[in-house]
């Protein structure tokens, strides 16, 4: 059975960085994508960012590249997010979500909710002064 568990979060002022970790238990050897996802206050989910563990694939949208970075340790079955230079319309709730990935994935599939099969609890983000 797949978990997630993510962890990082934190009230932190604009300008400032956190780095969040979703831990990961259960999975199989196949190759896997591990997206992380946000929602904000009254607001849909949104997709932030995805990586295949297996190779280089990865996507960002376009509101935080250059300020987040996705990385992942297979070793230790955690994806990170670190995220720097942030602003208050990155607050929400942070998810990070998984499933099997045999082929690379395009940007619109790391982007859809329904694609995703397992889910972790989420972490917030609150940027505030």
């Amino acid at each position: 059975q797949v978990q997630l568990v993510e962890s990082g979060g934190g009230l932190v002022q604009p300008g400032g960085s956190l780095r969040l970790s979703c831990a990961a238990s259960g999975f199989t050897s196949d190759p896997w994508i591990i997206a992380w996802f946000r929602q904000a206050p009254g607001k849909e989910r949104e997709g932030v960012s995805c990586i295949r563990n297996s190779d280089t694939t990865l996507y960002y949208r376009d509101s935080v590249k250059g300020r987040f970075t996705i990385s992942a340790d297979n070793g230790q079955n955690t994806v990170y997010l670190q995220m720097n230079g942030l602003k208050a319309e990155d607050t929400g709730v942070y998810y990070c979500a998984a499933r099997r990935g045999l082929s690379p994935p395009t940007e619109t599939m790391c982007n859809a909710v329904s694609w995703f099969a397992y889910w972790g609890q989420g972490s917030q983000v609150t940027v505030s002064s």
